[in-house]
């Protein structure tokens, strides 16, 4: 839960060393539960993001009838209902700041015979949920209560679940899966045509606990998603591997933080997820995969970092779906950046845990560097330093938050942030790590 707001300072202070593994994959940690609950027998899973967004998930499926247990740290067992068998839940499912496990359990109640309100905080209750309601409606599911589409809301799950062929009008893994997780339920066949390929967590899991699913191409880029409805999900245990959009933080701040070298254990190397590294290696990041091999259904490598030079580049729009989380950190690294980065087609981050394109531009602005929102192109222009020196308002927003810290890790005066106890919603640990490497937080 949200306490009162923590200030942090972040400031230089010589090179960041040392070998550290970040928590587990928030994406695949959401799924993880959601998937046990809808299998029939016990999940056991290791590695589970212990940030309050996955807790509040857990807590959701635990109310919707599921037994679940924490075993030890990261280690849990999730006792199933099976398809379909989700129970009414005796009071409101709060999912905190978690727009993931919000919409994502949306799409798993839109299957069942149930009524369920969904409810946030009031950064979740200002993101938009119609985009997931209106194909859920199509498969038989029913809004009872909602304003404009956002949270509080009340959802009539179906009764007679029909299959449906649906196009997203805009990329999004989110509104995808919850029409996978609603079309569990429906006989026959739920058919997701995407223009563009989003991560794909939620079919590899799928698939991971025996459902009948079939992806094919779908154009140039697109893919075609076929899944069989009402299967009999198994249990099988789930290896949660170390999220890509948390080890954004240490590794950026490995690169501008002058002599540093880092070691990133275990983090997913999924390709919709690996944009930011693509980018970074553009920009001339000395960026070394170690140790490649596969967990739980994913690629992992460990991750050497080492500190040096990088340069301005433009980044595709099309990149977009596969590091999406990690624009507030790499508009930093650009800032570090010798010459102009051009960040393309960032609608999506209008619609975050805050106007994250917004916040980005006003972190660089209040720290020294030039910056231009145009559209929804970011444009950084990088001098190989930042002043920094500045405030940072973080908008309850924890990567914005993370983002201004890893900045004055680097500038040339301390960057201090109003709060920094929104970070554990998805990063719990974050300033002990960082400190472990030798960064000044406090």
């Amino acid at each position: 839960m949200h306490t009162d707001p923590a200030p942090l300072i972040a400031r230089r202070h010589g090179p960041l060393k040392g070998r550290v593994r970040v928590p587990g994959d928030k994406s695949i940690s959401h799924r993880a539960l959601i998937l046990g609950a809808l299998a029939v027998g016990e999940t056991p899973i290791s590695g589970l993001l212990e940030g309050e967004d996955v807790l509040n998930t857990a807590r959701a499926v635990r109310a919707l009838g599921a037994s679940v247990e924490r075993r030890g740290a990261g280690e849990w067992r999730i006792r199933g209902v099976g398809v379909g068998g989700f129970a009414e839940p005796a009071a409101a499912l709060d999912f905190g700041n978690a727009g993931t496990g919000c919409r994502l359990m949306l799409g798993a109640v839109a299957g069942c015979p149930i009524t369920a309100t969904f409810d946030g905080d009031a950064s979740l209750r200002r993101r938009p949920m119609q985009r997931v309601l209106d194909p859920l409606q199509r498969i038989g599911a029913r809004t009872l209560a909602a304003t404009d589409g956002r949270l509080p809301l009340t959802l009539a799950g179906a009764r007679d679940p029909v299959p449906i062929v649906f196009e997203p009008p805009v990329p999004s893994a989110q509104v995808k899966s919850a029409v996978l997780l609603a079309g569990l339920s429906a006989p026959g066949e739920t058919v997701v045509i995407e223009a563009e390929a989003t991560r794909d967590h939620t079919e590899k899991m799928l698939v991971h606990f025996g459902a009948d699913l079939r992806i094919g191409p779908q154009g140039a880029v697109g893919r075609r998603i076929a899944l069989v409805g009402q299967p009999e999900l198994m249990p099988r245990p789930v290896a949660v591997p170390a999220d890509p959009s948390s080890a954004a933080f240490p590794l950026v701040a490995a690169l501008i933080t002058p002599g540093s070298e880092v070691i990133l254990d275990g983090v997913m190397m999924n390709a919709l997820r690996t944009g930011l590294i693509a980018t970074l290696g553009e920009m001339g990041a000395a960026i070394e995969r170690l140790a490649t091999r596969n967990e739980g259904g994913e690629e992992v490598a460990d991750l050497r970092v080492q500190a040096g030079q990088l340069r301005g580049v433009e980044v595709p729009g099309s990149r977009a779906p596969s590091m999406i989380d990690e624009y507030p950190v790499l508009a930093v690294a650009a800032a570090f950046a010798e010459g102009t980065t051009v960040m393309r087609g960032l609608r999506e981050l209008r619609v975050k845990e805050s106007d994250r394109l917004a916040g980005i531009a006003a972190l660089l602005r209040a720290n020294g560097v030039e910056v231009d929102v145009d559209g929804d192109d970011l444009i950084v222009r990088g001098r190989g330093r930042a002043a920094g020196g500045g405030l940072v308002a973080t908008h309850m927003d924890h990567r914005i938050a993370m983002a201004a810290l890893v900045t004055g890790l680097a500038s040339d005066k301390p960057v201090r942030i109003d709060d920094s106890s929104f970070i554990a919603t998805s990063f719990p640990g974050f300033v002990e790590l960082m400190r472990g490497l030798g960064a000044d937080l406090s």
